[in-house]
């Protein structure tokens, strides 16, 4: 409930500034909300859960891609000092290299479609994290592996019963912020080589000069965006009771 009672006064919040914003500049490109909101069935009636769609798959597909290819990577980092030192100058040097440059040599090599760009999207998210994955792995008190191991446990029992359990809370501040990044990073994916994708769907409406229909996009995605944030949140607050 507080979660829902914070979304809508940051909803109304928004849209108070955004009406006060379009009756100071009095301009058409930035038509005010109740505008928007009134021609909000034509961008329904234009396809625009088809487009909500095909943007969550891709954005699915690429935190799945960069959660099973980043825990791993991040873990053994962590355990092994050798891979640490091996694999440290390799994150270091390519974590803060804007992944979106590399578009066009993904599309070189995977072509328009939407392999391109959920390598682009998975490789955003990816670097942040393995660094979330090792800190949080590091960071981890050894007395507890030492009275698991006195007790008899297994390997599989370290992972699973303290490894995975303390790096949660870390992978879903990951989570968060992948989601966040992801949605920056879709309009500019989304322009090249489809015709399918809420990033598309604001782009062709802003080159046709369709303003209504460009911020009822954006209002779109910022919601859809809210309610993974919100989604994330419920499940953190589930399977992270401790935290809570």
């Amino acid at each position: 409930m507080k979660k829902c009672v914070c979304f809508l006064l940051g909803f109304v919040t928004l849209n108070l500034l955004w009406l006060a914003a379009a009756l100071l500049l009095g301009t058409r490109a930035l038509p005010g909300p109740f505008t928007v909101y009134a021609h909000f069935g034509e961008v329904f009636s234009s396809g625009i859960i088809s487009h909500i769609g095909a943007s969550l798959l891709r954005i699915a597909t690429a935190l799945l891609l960069a959660f099973a290819c980043g825990v791993p990577i991040g873990l053994l980092m962590a355990s092994s000092a050798h891979w640490g030192r091996l694999l440290h100058p390799l994150v270091y040097f390519s974590y803060p290299i804007p992944k979106t440059a590399l578009l066009p040599v993904a599309m070189l090599l995977l072509g328009l479609g939407a392999g391109s760009k959920v390598l682009i999207l998975s490789l955003t998210v990816l670097f942040q994290v393995i660094v979330a994955a090792r800190d949080a792995a590091a960071g981890i008190d050894p007395g507890f592996y030492q009275v698991a191991i006195s007790a008899g446990a297994p390997k599989s029992a370290l992972l699973w019963q303290i490894t995975l359990p303390a790096i949660l809370p870390e992978l879903f501040t990951s989570l968060r912020i992948g989601i966040g990044t992801s949605l920056a990073v879709l309009l500019l994916v989304e322009a090249y080589g489809t015709r399918a994708g809420v990033g598309y769907y604001i782009l062709d409406a802003w080159s046709r000069i369709d303003y209504t229909e460009m911020y009822g996009g954006i209002i779109v995605i910022s919601l859809t965006g809210a309610a993974l944030f919100l989604a994330a949140d419920l499940l953190f607050a589930k399977l992270c009771r401790w935290k809570s």
